[in-house]
């Protein structure tokens, strides 16, 4: 009896993180978009730590190339995107100073739009599970380059690049704010 108790307290777990799901992107979007105080210590360790990232990634995805065909070309748009993305979220951010501090306040769609293709990455892989599962086939889609698994590369790539860019771009208003 007690080891049926096991597989019933997995299910129950699963079924809880599913319950749970929308309320933790409701609070990824709305702490996102919140206004907040860039302390430089922090704002350093985020851009040193995506400086050393980045070229990680890259080299990742040229491994993963050896076994998935488009893995790095996928992976170098998506951080190209991402920096583009970046460089957009800086230019819509508010920032504002008080005295020697700064607060930076992030435009929502900036935060919604990440939030948003991760939560519909992880519905298709879902659905093409199930699909799967119960038709032994695979998904039928419009875009069938979602379904290839060196997408899941382009959407690393563009998450990276884009706090990567984020990350630079604060570091680099901070100095300047010290400068004044």
């Amino acid at each position: 009896m007690p080891l049926l108790l096991v597989p019933a307290l997995i299910l129950l777990l699963v079924a809880l993180v599913l319950l749970l799901w929308p309320l933790a992107l409701w609070q990824r979007y709305r702490l996102g978009k919140a206004r907040r105080r860039a302390l430089p210590w922090v704002v350093a360790l985020n851009a040193w730590a995506s400086g050393v990232s980045l070229p990680l990634f890259v080299l990742a995805a040229w491994i993963g190339a050896q076994w998935i065909a488009g893995a790095a070309a996928n992976a170098l748009a998506g951080l190209l995107a991402g920096g583009l993305v970046g460089l957009l979220g800086l230019r819509l951010a508010r920032f504002e100073r008080e005295g020697a501090q700064l607060h930076v306040t992030p435009h929502p769609a900036i935060v919604l739009g990440p939030t948003v293709l991760v939560a519909a990455r992880v519905l298709l892989a879902a659905g093409q599970a199930w699909h799967r599962a119960w038709h032994d086939a695979p998904l039928p889609l419009p875009w069938p380059w979602l379904a290839d698994p060196a997408s899941l590369w382009a959407m690393a790539g563009l998450l990276l690049g884009c706090h990567a860019v984020q990350a630079w771009g604060l570091r680099r208003r901070m100095r300047a704010l010290r400068a004044r």
